[in-house]
């Protein structure tokens, strides 16, 4: 049989048909240009099926033998680059298949039995999915604990806390990378969630009601480790929900590498001068020999954009689609391997970039005074002297206009004049103006202390150490 012949063979359908499809149409259709990467999954799930059809007798235990021999040999074969992959045969599905018959001859043939590749390659996104989800949440508790080492190191680092950007109050720099801990820590719950959902099995729902083969779909979703079978035919081979689902959990965790890209590259600016980036993650100037540039993390803050807009294409693909499956379906696959590349790639990098951060903490301390970071704890001085909080308040506006007028932050006012804003005020006042005293006065859980900062960051070794 010519190659030719065996390509048309492989088409299901091409005996209704009395022309072949036009190679423009073979091109726009085609899928196996990138599909290719679900291979391990077909193949899984593949195995899978032919393991039940032969436990319930549709299939003889020689057949079964000889998919399991053959199934054996491509893979070897993709592994070691041999396999030869046909755009004629459109995707990863009717490649494997047919190569399958090609080895085995009807044997690959029965192996279809009541199954379609609608639910087959629901079932291959599927697997692939879950594992990449593993992956992924691996990779987000090692760049938890690279956060965590560099917060240790650095709880007693002041920085100034920003709200709108503007000088707030003074902060451990150790408390403020524990803030993204806790994000990524939500993100591996979400992938993690995403996960359930995603290890369900549509294989044996067929091209859209079912099969009349009696099939154990249960037995299968063992074999495959999912945690159960989707229960509706129709919903099985169209959903893509999870797909979706992952894509904004996605979509999230690179947001949240965005926002963290985003200060490291105002830390690093010599307007900030907070800190310095590992050479190896940055670049330079083709014009500008002095330049220094964080290409890492604004890229990174570009490709959240780029992740971000999948989520808005897969949305747009499942929003005008009537039951079951549509060929629109395959569209879903680009966006979502390139999600998957993004992420993971991001956050590799950002495992490494973390432990290559240089804290300046004198300029960090330097920001803070300028900023009059230690107004609020003046307030809490006089609300715990007896004041309302908003006279208070009002009481510690006037002493700070006075100290911008003066050219001096709040510790550097004389008694005398604090005084004259409230009488209350007394040689106390001093240690709570200290930026060093606003750090430790705020020992309350989840606060900036750094006693707090080291109990959480105990929580968290905890936590990271069971893989959590």
């Amino acid at each position: 049989m010519s190659s030719n012949q065996l390509d048309k063979k492989s088409q299901a359908w091409s005996a209704l048909f009395s022309e072949p499809m036009s190679e423009l149409v073979q091109r726009y259709t085609a899928s196996v240009g990138f599909d290719q990467r679900l291979w391990r999954a077909d193949i899984d799930g593949s195995l899978a099926h032919a393991e039940m059809l032969a436990a319930q007798g549709i299939i003889g235990a020689d057949d079964h033998a000889a998919i399991q021999r053959g199934m054996a040999q491509i893979r070897a074969e993709i592994e070691s680059g041999a396999f030869d992959w046909k755009l004629a045969l459109e995707d990863v599905h009717l490649n494997i298949e047919a190569r399958l018959t090609q080895l085995v001859g009807d044997a690959g043939k029965r192996l279809h039995t009541g199954r379609s590749r609608n639910d087959q390659v629901a079932t291959d996104v599927r697997l692939w999915l879950r594992d990449e989800i593993d992956a992924i949440v691996l990779l987000l508790i090692e760049l938890q604990r690279a956060l965590v080492e560099v917060a240790e190191k650095n709880a007693e680092v002041i920085l100034p806390g920003f709200t709108h950007l503007q000088v707030a109050q003074p902060v451990s720099f150790g408390h403020h990378l524990l803030a993204y801990v806790e994000m990524f820590s939500r993100d591996a719950e979400r992938l993690a969630d995403v996960r359930r959902r995603t290890n369900r099995l549509p294989l044996g729902s067929a091209a859209l009601a079912g099969t009349s083969y009696p099939l154990d779909r249960e037995r299968v979703a063992r074999t495959l480790g999912m945690e159960g079978v989707c229960q509706n035919s129709l919903d099985a081979v169209s959903d893509r929900d999870f797909a979706i689902e992952f894509s904004a959990a996605a979509s999230l965790a690179m947001i949240h590498v965005s926002r963290f890209s985003e200060e490291l590259v105002l830390w690093m600016s010599q307007n900030f001068g907070f800190i310095d980036l590992a050479d190896r993650f940055c670049t330079g100037s083709s014009i500008m020999p002095q330049k220094k540039n964080p290409d890492v993390p604004e890229l990174a803050r570009g490709k959240t954009g780029r992740v971000v807009g999948h989520l808005m294409g897969l949305l747009t693909l499942m929003k005008g689609q009537p039951l079951a499956y549509n060929k629109d379906n395959q569209e879903d696959k680009e966006p979502l391997f390139d999600t998957v590349d993004t992420l993971k790639d991001t956050l590799r990098i950002f495992c490494e970039l973390v432990g290559g951060i240089v804290v300046k903490p004198e300029a960090m301390e330097r920001a803070a005074l300028r900023g009059y970071a230690t107004a609020t704890d003046l307030a809490d001085y006089l609300v715990k002297k007896g004041l309302p909080f908003r006279d208070a308040h009002e009481a510690v506006a006037h002493a700070v206009k006075v100290a911008i007028q003066q050219g001096v932050d709040l510790a550097g006012l004389p008694l005398a004049t604090l005084q004259t804003f409230h009488p209350a005020i007394g040689e106390d006042v001093f240690a709570v103006l200290t930026l060093r005293g606003s750090l430790n006065a705020r020992n309350v859980l989840g606060g900036t202390a750094p006693a707090q900062v080291r109990a959480q960051v105990a929580r968290h070794r905890a936590r990271l150490s069971s893989g959590s």
